[in-house]
Parts: C-alpha cells; structure tokens; sequence
C-alpha cells in the first residue's frame, strides 16, 4: 500500500532526483513548457505551482525560497517580473500536461508540461 507517501522516486536515489527535478523546473521556467515523461511531468508540477505561488507573494523571503530550488537568478528575475504578473488573478493550475504518446526507444509515455496562459507579445 502507498499510504502517506507523496512523491514518486522515479528510479533514483534522493539527492540524483532533487538535482534532476531543480535542473527540469529552471528549464521549464527558461522556456515555459517541456517535454519530458509523464511521471516527471507530474513530479514537476507539484514543484513548478509551488514556485509560482511563491512568485505571486514577490516578497524578499519568497525570492529566497525560489532561489534554494531554482539554479539561475536570470530565471528566478523572469518569473518574478513576468510569470508571476501573468498569473495574479489566478488561483491555481497554472500548469497543463498534455500527452504525447510513447517514445521511442524504450516505449515510455511521453507528455508535454506547460503554462496555462502563453507569453503576450
């Protein structure tokens, strides 16, 4: 049974997943959507809310606990300034999942993950 247990492992050890998920969130704050499996997909947006959520209260402690995950102050500043302002009248679900189908070369269900609202040129 899988009582109280909140996350998924994904087939690593806990310090190689955190790595792996802090390097997935940046990038999918870099470019605003990604592909990856579905599992990550779903792993990420647990994160990825909780980054924009902290972002929407733009206070000094907020930009602290975004920088402890995200590895880039450049992306840090972009979803500060412009992510976050896109989203102030939202209350959640900021993310969407799509999938994709099954990849190749080892048959793995693949999923696109990326922001609900779209940058406004």
């Amino acid at each position: 049974m899988r009582h109280l247990k909140d996350h998924r492992k994904l087939g690593r050890t806990s310090s190689h997943r955190w790595a792996m998920l802090r390097n997935l969130v940046t990038s999918f704050f870099e470019h605003e959507q990604i592909t990856t499996t579905d599992a990550k997909a779903k792993e990420l947006r647990r994160i990825a809310e909780k980054m924009i959520t902290f972002a929407k209260r733009g206070d000094l402690h907020a930009r602290r606990q975004v920088l402890k995950v995200l590895r880039s102050k450049k992306v840090t500043k972009k979803l500060f300034e412009e992510i976050a302002q896109r989203f102030k009248d939202r209350q959640g679900g900021y993310t969407r999942i799509v999938k994709l189908g099954h990849r190749a070369g080892d048959n793995a269900p693949i999923s696109l993950i990326e922001l609900v609202e779209k940058k406004t040129k």
